[in-house]
């Protein structure tokens, strides 16, 4: 169990330490200069820079950085509205899909190389389906991949771990609402494996149990918390 404070903390604490760090802005300038030039660039005038390097870097980042993953979609959807508004392209989102493509095929050899790159992997697939819409509605070739992935992180080996669990529920939390309209039936039987999984499978941690009791309590209530079980998830634990 997760201590903070020197005190064992159950998952209130750790929620409220998981959704303020998911806030944090991403600073471009962590890249070295010449990619930091190349993405200001790209995001300003992309008709005038290698949209596929872009799309290449930004997938790149995203697998070794957490944070990034998470920030990344909101630097394509920019790009993707500046290429469109500049000369009516796709350049830029279609060198993005491709390469989402690829690294969609390698997941479980992602996976067992480094469970870190997976959820950062994860991360990013949901977040660009989270930004990049079609007509103000999700794009449709992402909403299998998207699933798939959060399936993956439902089986009984990574529910085991918190790592997958943590994200898993975060995804949940920001895109399942989206994705249930899109498919409620895969849906369904996503929250039927989280729900055996919390019920019926042994060596989960205390904390992955209580991280599947909250996301199954959110879609209870029409992905929304009652006041009641905000305060008991969310409410900071005092010693």
């Amino acid at each position: 169990m997760s201590v903070c404070a020197g005190v064992p903390l159950p998952k209130p604490c750790v929620l409220k330490r998981m959704e303020d760090s998911s806030k944090e802005d991403y600073k471009i300038h962590s890249f070295d200069m010449e990619t930091q030039k190349l993405l200001k660039t790209a995001l300003k005038d992309p008709g005038s820079v290698d949209l596929e390097k872009v799309s290449s870097v930004i997938v790149d980042q995203s697998l070794k950085d957490q944070m990034f993953s998470k920030e990344a979609g909101r630097i394509c959807f920019t790009i993707v509205q500046a290429e469109s508004k500049q000369n009516g392209g796709s350049v830029f989102r279609r060198n993005l899909l491709n390469r989402l493509q690829q690294e969609f095929k390698a997941r479980e050899e992602t996976r067992k190389r480094s469970t870190q790159e997976w959820v950062c992997l994860v991360s990013f697939i949901c977040n660009i389906f989270d930004y990049l819409k079609v007509n103000n509605m999700p794009m449709m070739a992402l909403v299998h991949p998207v699933y798939d992935c959060l399936f993956r992180l439902a089986q009984p080996d990574a529910l085991k771990n918190e790592e997958e669990v943590d994200c898993l529920v975060l995804q949940l939390h920001r895109i399942g609402e989206q994705l249930e309209k899109m498919n409620l039936q895969r849906m369904d039987e996503l929250f039927c494996l989280l729900r055996d999984g919390f019920l019926l499978q042994d060596g989960l941690s205390s904390l992955g149990r209580l991280l599947l009791l909250e996301i199954l309590e959110f879609r209870a209530g029409s992905w929304t918390l009652s006041e009641t079980a905000q305060k008991y998830y969310y409410s900071e634990v005092t010693d």
